[in-house]
């Protein structure tokens, strides 16, 4: 299992139309049929620079999934952000393979 993990800091004078943005992006990015779910986090730490950072996590189908998006859709889906948000964001992409995953169930 492939996570596709983006984190990008938003200059304070866009978040709000940023936000409204990405969470449309993220529907637009599922249903290149790539991905499994993703999840769109706040980062708790405050940035020297300012702003406010965020982690959008994709769960990829698999390698070849990923692949694929790279080669059929991330473009033109970056496109986009880059022409609406030009300098007011700083994003950068990692890939995260799952090892393992574990869980608690407290209802037991």
């Amino acid at each position: 299992m492939i996570i596709y993990n983006i984190t990008a800091n938003i200059d304070a004078s866009v978040h709000d139309k940023w936000l409204v943005w990405i969470k449309e992006h993220i529907l637009q990015v599922l249903a290149t049929g790539h991905f499994t779910e993703a999840k769109l986090t706040k980062v708790l730490v405050e940035e020297e620079m300012g702003g406010v950072t965020y982690s959008i996590q994709y769960r990829a189908k698999s390698r070849e999934a990923l692949d694929n998006y790279y080669k059929n859709d991330a473009e033109r889906l970056r496109k986009e952000g880059s022409k609406l948000f030009a300098d007011k964001m700083l994003a950068f992409r990692t890939e995260l393979e799952v090892i393992d995953e574990y869980a608690v169930n407290f209802d037991s």
